[in-house]
């Protein structure tokens, strides 16, 4: 259960992040800044899990273009990153970097599960199956 929290508090930091892009140049440790706000949102996280957190966070963005090359390949014709909706978008990231390119990667069935239950919470009533059908393609 707690790693579950951890990775929703990623996604929420990663969220946070892409909405607010335009205060990235302002602040020069703003992905941290974005991890302590999801921390005081969650203050059962165990250590582990704030380790857990940061990275998740940390890699997503660092690797943030190759995942959303990762992710445009994947998407219908005539469909931008850019179209999607912002909580569609960033599980897609969050998911994508787990199953790609952490240190210690998801099984695509664990990550695809993990991304449909955050869209199921966060997103439109089509999220889940939408995230579920990219995710599907993405681990092809």
């Amino acid at each position: 259960m707690s790693l579950i929290l951890a990775r929703e508090a990623a996604f929420k930091a990663i969220f946070q992040l892409d909405f607010c892009q335009e205060l990235k140049d302002e602040f020069e440790d703003y992905e941290n800044l974005a991890i302590q706000n999801v921390v005081e949102e969650f203050p059962q996280l165990t250590e582990n899990n704030l380790v857990i957190l940061e990275r998740n966070v940390k890699g997503t963005m660092a690797h943030l273009e190759e995942i959303d090359e990762i992710i445009q390949k994947n998407l219908k014709k005539g469909w931008t990153l850019k179209r999607l909706a912002t909580a569609d978008r960033n599980i897609l990231r969050l998911a994508v970097y787990e199953m790609k390119f952490a240190e210690e990667k998801l099984s695509a069935g664990i990550a695809i599960n993990e991304a449909v239950n955050l869209a199921k919470k966060y997103g439109t009533d089509n999220s889940g199956k939408f995230v579920n059908g990219i995710l599907d393609a993405v681990s092809k």
